[in-house]
């Protein structure tokens, strides 16, 4: 029987886009579905975040230089314009004619002649008004400068951004394509020099990072295995501990360019953990010991649950449950694959009748749903939903499931507290009301992470350890 023809990578991201709506589905799983039918992966995942995360800087592309109201181009039309300016502007190192010509080619092929010599002439225009597709970014004037990179810009002819200087909130919502009110709130807390980290690292191209299994292998002993298949790859330095813990972290690897990270060697036999270096923060700072008893709250899909087993030589007692009853099925997925039997999966309705059959836990890991704004980068819909009336209702779920954790351990026991959001509201603040209603708690470590896209880039997100003193 034929094979099926390998589609490109235009054509399947044109086909993602078409599928994606921002407050209804997860580009990810709409790209599990089609990425079998194109070789060129890892670049239609780039093409479909790339041109999400830009969504509205690309946008006003359009309409402000093609002089055409992206409103009155047909939704297929429009996303084949959408990934030719991605790629015009954010991907300089791919040739201009290479993208225009195939965009045309998608348009007919999707909507037709007549719409494909529209996009041709759309295309055509904003390559006109693009004076250097790449220019050091101290170099040029930042209102004709859309950012790739925190050095790196696409520069046109004509002023496109407003002015940092008169409305910091202004510039970085359409330089960034971030939510006005969000970036007004980073500027009130962080000021404008890690406002300016944050959209960067909120638009970058995530590396990839995993965690060996300590249980199977050694960071050693996988490099060797990598490298024999020809993956590149780099070895993290270890991160600085916190005080109260006893060791270094974990050292982490940084995979280049991988196709289908599952497809890896070494994947399928359990001997790594795909997990942002943040990520793998909360675990560490609580510091969990075997023989210790230990919950895991909101566990799916296992990463941490994992991480646990592993930092306790798989000899502590964990349980592992969540409210999501189909996500907590992975848990038992991943344990399997890694070959961990120290993880006991619990739903979560029978979690307290489960605390009274083995006793109160010295630990508590809860790593919270929440608003996602440090992890902007993958996920990209997160721009489109997350609004103060939602970051209002998470912050009622997150104090209830802080107050639901402290009734489950033990005296001198203690809670880690992990979102993997910058938001205070979340973090710091919702650390500090729950200390004035519990005095029998007190805050023993926390940190914030903001992502960054420098060097080894990472995500943002925050931790803190909160013990109970009687």
């Amino acid at each position: 029987m034929a094979t099926q023809e390998s589609k490109s990578a235009r054509v399947v991201a044109v086909a993602a886009l078409n599928r994606f709506n921002p407050r209804r589905n997860y580009a990810s799983q709409i790209l599990n579905q089609l990425l079998p039918q194109t070789h060129q992966r890892q670049r239609a995942t780039d093409l479909v975040f790339g041109t999400i995360r830009n969504s509205k800087a690309i946008d006003m592309v359009v309409a402000k230089l093609a002089d055409c109201p992206v409103e009155r181009i047909p939704a297929k039309v429009l996303n084949v314009i959408r990934i030719g300016a991605y790629e015009l502007i954010y991907s300089p190192a791919t040739a201009e004619y290479a993208i225009v010509n195939e965009a045309v080619e998608n348009a007919k092929a999707v909507a037709g002649g007549k719409e494909a010599g529209f996009v041709n002439a759309v295309l055509r225009q904003i390559t006109g008004h693009i004076k250097s597709r790449q220019v050091p970014l101290s170099l040029a004037q930042a209102e004709a400068v859309l950012p790739q990179t925190p050095s790196t810009g696409c520069e046109f002819d004509i002023d496109i951004l407003p002015a940092s200087q008169d409305s910091p909130a202004d510039y970085f919502n359409a330089a960034f394509s971030l939510p006005k009110w969000l970036v007004s709130d980073w500027l009130s807390v962080f000021g404008m020099e890690k406002t300016r980290q944050i959209c960067f690292a909120s638009n970058r191209r995530p590396s990839v990072y995993i965690r060996p299994n300590s249980l199977r292998t050694t960071v050693q002993d996988l490099a060797d295995k990598l490298r024999q298949v020809n993956v590149e790859f780099e070895i993290l330095p270890d991160l600085t501990p916190p005080k109260h813990c006893e060791k270094a972290s974990e050292s982490m690897m940084r995979i280049r360019a991988p196709e289908v990270v599952t497809e890896l060697a070494g994947f399928a036999e359990g001997l790594f953990t795909i997990q942002d270096r943040t990520a793998s923060r909360p675990v560490f700072a609580l510091a969990p010991k075997a023989g210790e008893t230990i919950l895991d709250l909101c566990a799916a899909p296992g990463t941490k649950t994992t991480q646990l087993a592993e930092l306790t030589g798989d000899k502590a007692g964990i349980i592992a449950t969540d409210t999501d009853g189909i996500r907590l099925e992975k848990v038992g997925e991943n344990t399997a694959r890694l070959g961990i039997s120290s993880v006991r999966i619990v739903a979560y309705e029978n979690i307290e009748e489960t605390a009274v059959e083995i006793g109160l836990f010295d630990a508590v890991l809860l790593d919270v749903p929440c608003s996602n704004t440090g992890v902007l980068a993958k996920r990209p819909e997160v721009r489109f939903r997350i609004t103060p009336k939602t970051m209002t209702e998470l912050t009622k779920i997150q104090a209830q499931l802080l107050r639901t954790a402290a009734k489950l351990i033990k005296p001198r026991g203690r809670i880690c507290y992990s979102t993997c959001s910058i938001q205070p509201s979340e973090n710091n603040q919702l650390i500090a009301g729950f200390l004035e209603q519990n005095s029998e708690f007190e805050c023993k470590y926390e940190e914030l992470t903001l992502p960054s896209a420098e060097n080894f880039d990472c995500d943002g997100g925050y931790v803190a350890i909160v013990g109970r003193n009687e």
